[in-house]
């Protein structure tokens, strides 16, 4: 390792929605956070490795900020302010396409952010996103305008996270934010996430997709079971869906239970990918009335950690 070797934590933030864990993936090359085109999907922070010869950047991918109602999405904001606390440097993520042309939508969602990107520590760069969607081009330069005149000591960098534009800018831009020092993690290593909670977090991705505007968003997924018998190449996994009121219990289910039959065929075919076994899944759902009040129970599914 040489003597210009860098190494950090780098914490992406931003409202919900802006392709923060698009991002995570294209660069890590692995599907490690979730994704879907709904907001608040992530919940955790989700820690993603990107090691190269020259650096490791270990990404941070936290929940969208938002005016937070409610104690569940209180504890998903408060996960992304805690992100701050170990980060070498900010990537403040806005989706390009939301606000282009739309100053009035930048401002209203910057406001639960900017009182604490005032006060920074860390060093800070802004990804204007989805720029492969901004159409005439004209729409963007006026983007950049206004987050020039907004953040004119900030570099600005336009990308897309799906196309993979402008994303090798970026992590350039991020080299700088990183101290000289060894890797912090074992080169090969993608994520701290354990394979456990992946899990749970494919099935509740294949959940959102499934479910598409009807989806309760008081949805949790819990692995209660998990064995693992290598003789028969076979990984046995049982989960349970949590949701908080009996209506949404019948909406996962679906008619003759096809929706969760679908949910758990999609679940388990990248659980093989993952895993590189077979994979038998059972999925349970569960009401639990108040779940999303009810902190400690969140604490105990790992959310806002």
């Amino acid at each position: 390792m040489s003597s210009s070797y860098r190494a950090g934590y780098i914490a992406l933030i931003g409202p919900p929605n802006a392709g923060k864990s698009t991002f995570l993936n294209t660069v890590l090359g692995e599907k490690v956070a979730i994704v879907s085109p709904k907001p608040q999907t992530t919940r955790t922070s989700i820690t993603g490795i990107h090691s190269t010869a020259e650096e490791q950047i270990v990404f941070l991918d936290t929940p969208g900020v938002h005016a937070a109602r409610g104690k569940l999405n209180r504890f998903l904001v408060d996960a992304a302010w805690g992100a701050l606390q170990e980060a070498h440097g900010v990537i403040l993520f806005l989706d390009g396409s939301r606000y282009a042309g739309n100053e009035k939508a930048l401002e209203r969602d910057l406001r639960p952010l900017q009182k604490r990107l005032g006060s920074l520590d860390a060093p800070m760069a802004v990804a204007l996103n989805k720029v492969d969607q901004i159409k005439p081009k004209e729409r963007l330069l006026g983007l950049l305008s206004d987050c020039a005149a907004r953040w004119p000591e900030v570099e600005l960098v336009p990308i897309s996270a799906r196309t993979g534009v402008g994303v090798d800018t970026l992590l350039s831009v991020i080299r700088n934010f990183l101290p000289i020092g060894p890797a912090l993690f074992p080169e090969d290593q993608l994520s701290t996430a354990s394979v456990r909670f992946m899990a749970s977090e494919i099935v509740r991705e294949k959940l959102f997709l499934a479910l598409n505007q009807e989806l309760p968003y008081n949805i949790a997924v819990e692995i209660e079971t998990w064995e693992e018998l290598p003789e028969q190449n076979m990984t046995m996994i049982g989960a349970m869906i949590y949701t908080s009121k009996n209506s949404h219990k019948g909406m996962i289910v679906g008619k003759q239970g096809q929706n969760l039959k679908a949910v758990g065929q999609q679940a388990r075919q990248e659980l093989k990918e993952l895993l590189g076994t077979k994979v038998h899944l059972e999925l349970w759902v569960k009401v639990r009335e108040g779940w999303t009040e009810d902190g400690q129970f969140m604490t105990s599914l790992g959310l806002g950690s």
